[in-house]
This record gives C-alpha cells, structure tokens and sequence, in this order.
C-alpha cells in the first residue's frame, strides 16, 4: 500500500528527534552501534542475498542492463566488504566537534567555530544495495538521521538491509535514525523533495536523469553527484606500457561506476604504433570502441569498431564501450574536456610536467588524475572510508564526499558581559 503525506510527515519528524538525540552521542556510542551493525549484516548473510536474488531475477525479467544488474548484486564477497566498510568508517576519527577556526577578538570575545550534524538527510539512489548501508553508516557516524529512497530495482534488499540495521539501532533507542520510503513509491521522491523544514539535504546518486530530477525539483538544498564522463589524454610523452596499463584499467576494470573512463583523447603527435597500441589492447580487453574518422583509419579492419557520432563525446556508457578522438595538443584535449566534461575524474598520462601542469591548471573537474587510473576517485582509496557520493558541484563539498562532508558548523562566541555601542535612544511622541 503506498504511503500518504501525513505518513511521510509522521516519519521525517521521527527521523528528527532520533537526529537530535544522535547528535549528543558520544563517538565511543556511535563506533559500538556501528560495530554491531558490521556483525548483525555479516549475521544476516543468508538473508539478504537470498532477498537480492529476488531483486536480480526481477531485474532480469524487466530488461536491466548488465551494468545496473552488476550495481544490484550482492553475493557473500560483497556483503562481507560491505560489512568491513562499516568497521572502517567506525575506525574513522568523529568529525562532529572538530575545530575549525578560534580566536580572541579585542573587545576580548572568544569565537570558535567546529563541526556539527547537519540533522536530517535524505538519500535518493538507483540500483545499489551497497548504498544503503554506506549512506546508513556515514549518517550515524556524523550524527546524522537518514531517509532512503533507494528505487523499486532493489526494492527487497534494501528493506533486508534496513531491517537489520534498525534492529541494531532499536537497542539504543535509535532506530528512527535509519528510515526508508520505498513503500511510498516514485511519490516519495516527491515528497522528499518538497520536505523543506523536515529534512536539511538531500543528496542523489544515480543516472544523469535522476539527478537532474533531484537538482530541478528539489526545495530542500541538494549536493550534486556523480554522473562521470571522465576522460584519459594520453600526451605525446606518455610512457607507452604505463600508458596501455592505465588506460585499460581506467576503462575496463570496472565499468558500471562513475569512475570509468568513457573517452580517450589520443595526441596525435604520437607514433602510428603507439596509438594502435593502446587502442588494440582496449580492444582485446573487450571495449567496443567508437571511433573519430582518423581513428577509424588506424583501426580499419578491425572488429567491434564504430565511427563515433557526435552524441558519443557526451555519453557516460557504465558499459564496455569506449568513445576514442585524436586532438593535436594539450590544449585541445583541455578544449574537449571543457566541452564535454561533466566535472568528475580527468586524467593526463604524461612525462612532460608542463604539461601536466596546463592540464591541472586549466581543466574544471573534482579530481584530476596524472598517470594514474581514474578508478581511484574513490572515498575508500582516499583514504575516507565509505562514501557517500562524489560531488561534481563546487559548493560545500567537492570530489569524494566522506564523513565530514556530511556535517556543517556552528560558531560559539562567548564572553564577559560585554555589549556592542550604546543603547541608541527611542525617538517619538510619548516614549
């Protein structure tokens, strides 16, 4: 049955005061919740994977790519990761409470300002279980309640999941920290979304149509995520074997994330051999390549080769597809990018460090990566545990969002009694 509005309501103000009395837990608290919850999902093994294999022959039945079916998959492999990155975020250092900046006025007031919960969050996401539980984690380790929306795709292993951390949560009296409104259907994205006043971010991680969605309709203030057309520029002073190296895994490794490369920009200044060297060993990996025209040249004869259109440049596949241009300079890769770019990973391999440094200087991305995989934009591989998403936009949070992109701050001035000027004196007939 779906959800009405006052059901909604009645939710977000639960997920409220479990925000409130979350935000005074001690970090000792949160890290023994967050280690029981490890042990309850690692417990719960069984359970969830056989509620996943629902999703996935559900999933199969309604024309799922292989690329959102590989996002929704959870075996005991991925569970047990998925219970390890919740022991890593409770080993993490508690944001809330950090100091920021302090200092002593003249008129001798102390100011500090330091980090704090931002309340309620709510998480609209596609496909991914493992979602479910990052977002349920980072939330509880920075003080924060979560609402989920995590779609009808995974619609059985997230209330698996969900299940199994409110019951870990209910032994603290927590558990309206941890909500979910899939039952409210494709209305309960509405919902959070005109939730101003109830809930203080909304955060989407997904396709480019649903962030879109979020970011247009939402009146709740929203950080943008992760739609990655990212891009790998292999510079005419490339080490040739790091080169082919970086550029299959950047692609190839695993394509279904934001992560993976979708365009290789090639110099054309490098050696006939070079290029047919990188592009054949995408090729054997399994990329289907689409193609300029003086590409198309260099790989006449080959198999799973196709003249890239102009769509091509701005498509982020998540598949074993690859979208392949020659450009004559640094200067044209960064002019590409500035085109087509979504503001993700961008990569130059190079050993010229001029031109690394053009590339870094003038490219407007979140991250940009020099001879190394895009593949490592990563909030685990930099070193901030889980993630909750990878912010594209340039306010409050950019790049790999980690436990302290989830709290905002407070100042604190404190003082001895003092008063600012004179009491200015009231004017007017009988005053």
């Amino acid at each position: 049955m779906k959800g009405t509005q006052l059901d909604f309501g009645a939710i977000a103000r639960r997920s409220r005061t479990a925000a409130r009395k979350l935000a005074r837990s001690s970090s000792s608290t949160k890290n023994e919740i967050l280690a029981e919850v490890a042990d309850a999902l690692a417990a719960a093994s069984d359970t969830v994977i056989a509620a996943n294999r629902a999703d996935l022959e559900k999933g199969a039945k309604n024309g799922l790519s292989q690329a959102l079916l590989d996002r929704l998959a959870l075996n005991e492999g991925r569970l047990a990761d998925i219970a390890d990155a919740v022991r890593k975020v409770a080993a993490l250092p508690d944001p809330v409470g950090e100091v920021l900046e302090g200092r002593t006025l003249e008129n001798g007031i102390r100011l500090l300002r330091y980090r704090v919960p931002f309340g309620v969050l709510g998480m609209i996401y596609e496909a991914r279980p493992n979602v479910t539980v990052d977002a349920a984690t980072l939330a509880l380790k920075s003080g924060n309640s979560v609402i989920l929306r995590g779609g009808s795709a995974a619609l059985e292993s997230d209330r698996a999941l969900v299940a199994v951390i409110r019951e870990t949560l209910s032994g603290y009296g927590l558990a309206d920290a941890v909500a979910t409104i899939d039952d409210f259907g494709r209305e309960g994205v509405k919902m959070l979304l005109h939730a101003r006043g109830l809930v203080d971010l909304v955060i989407p991680r997904g396709g480019a149509g649903l962030i879109n969605l979020v970011v247009t309709e939402s009146q709740v203030p929203v950080i943008e995520t992760g739609v990655g057309n990212c891009h790998v520029f292999v510079e005419r002073s490339a080490n040739l074997e790091q080169a082919v190296e970086v550029v299959v895994n950047s692609k190839a490794q695993r394509v279904s994330v934001c992560n993976a490369a979708e365009t290789l920009l090639l110099d054309e200044r490098l050696p006939q051999a070079a290029k047919l060297k990188i592009a054949a060993a995408l090729l054997d990996a399994g990329v289907r390549l689409h193609v300029d025209e003086p590409t198309t040249r260099l790989l006449a004869g080959r198999d799973n080769v196709t003249a890239a259109t102009e769509a091509d440049w701005g498509t982020e596949y998540l598949a074993m597809d690859m979208a392949v241009r020659q450009v004559s300079d640094t200067a044209a890769a960064i002019e590409h990018i500035s085109r087509w770019g979504s503001g993700h990973t961008e990569a130059i391999l190079t050993t010229d460090m001029a031109a690394a440094q053009e590339f870094e200087d003038a490219v407007d991305a979140a991250v940009i990566a020099v001879n190394v995989s895009t593949r490592f934009t990563d909030g685990a591989e930099f070193g901030l545990g889980a993630e909750i998403g990878i912010s594209t936009q340039k306010m409050h949070s950019r790049g790999p969002m980690g436990l302290s992109a989830l709290t905002t701050s407070k100042w604190r001035m404190s003082g001895d009694g003092q008063v600012r000027g004179k009491v200015a004196a009231v004017q007017g007939r009988g005053l």
